[in-house]
């Protein structure tokens, strides 16, 4: 009964790499000092990056640079902040920002409650299809048991009773634009990332927040950014 023993200790390792990962990434979200303009240059296609609930956009620094270095303009919405607010609001202030730059054909790389907001920002408030598709890593489409559990506002809306993400699942017609990638085990979402209809890819391994540094991902992300319809052919 229980879990072998090698696949707990393979699950505990990532987890522990997972934290250290997490620790190191904020601490250096608010010690490094890039700002927006630094990657909003470039001659490919522009690229929006949402992080997730708690993270500022140099959360997701080296995957921005790594998109700015292939010559995508790669553009940060810092009104989320540490991205607290409420999935819809969150939605607008993205909405808000690709129409007055007038980006189009964008693609959206998100981490974590960044797909929930990119999904709702190309669901309802895309009315000029100026989002062409998204990437989302380790997004918890279907919620978290996990989020009952927890008193702050902004975890428990990752609960799979919430409004916004019952309305999420229901919806599938823009599914088919977006890439879910995420890990075997993820200690978050229990109930994994799978999106109906998405292109979604499951890596052996396992993580919340490392994932955001697997080559894998890396390679994904900027396949779907060179090519938004690349997301159907990938493996």
């Amino acid at each position: 009964m229980g879990t072998h023993p090698t696949g707990f200790t393979r699950y505990a390792a990532w987890l522990l790499r997972d934290v250290i990962f997490a620790l190191r990434c904020g601490a250096n979200s608010l010690r490094l000092t890039s700002q927006p303009g630094d990657f909003s240059d470039g001659t490919l296609r522009a690229v929006v990056v949402i992080p997730g609930v708690n993270e500022n956009w140099r959360f997701m620094l080296p995957m921005i640079r790594r998109l700015h270095d292939a010559g995508h303009p790669v553009h940060v919405v810092t009104g989320l902040a540490f991205n607290r607010r409420p999935v819809d609001e969150s939605a607008e202030m993205v909405a808000t920002y690709i129409e007055q730059n007038q980006l189009s054909d964008a693609v959206i790389v998100a981490h974590s409650k960044g797909g929930l907001i990119g999904k709702y920002a190309m669901l309802k408030l895309d009315d000029a299809a100026r989002i062409s598709s998204m990437v989302a890593i380790c997004s918890p489409f279907s919620g978290s048991r996990y989020a009952r559990l927890v008193a702050a506002p902004s975890l428990r809306a990752f609960s799979p009773r919430n409004r916004v993400l019952t309305m999420l699942r229901a919806e599938e017609r823009v599914n088919e634009r977006i890439v879910s990638i995420y890990g075997r085990f993820d200690p978050l979402i229990p109930e994994g990332s799978q999106l109906p209809g998405a292109r979604n890819i499951m890596l052996d391994d396992g993580g919340h927040f490392r994932l955001l540094s697997a080559p894998a991902v890396l390679e994904t992300v900027l396949a779907v950014a060179a090519n938004p319809q690349a997301g159907q052919q990938l493996r």
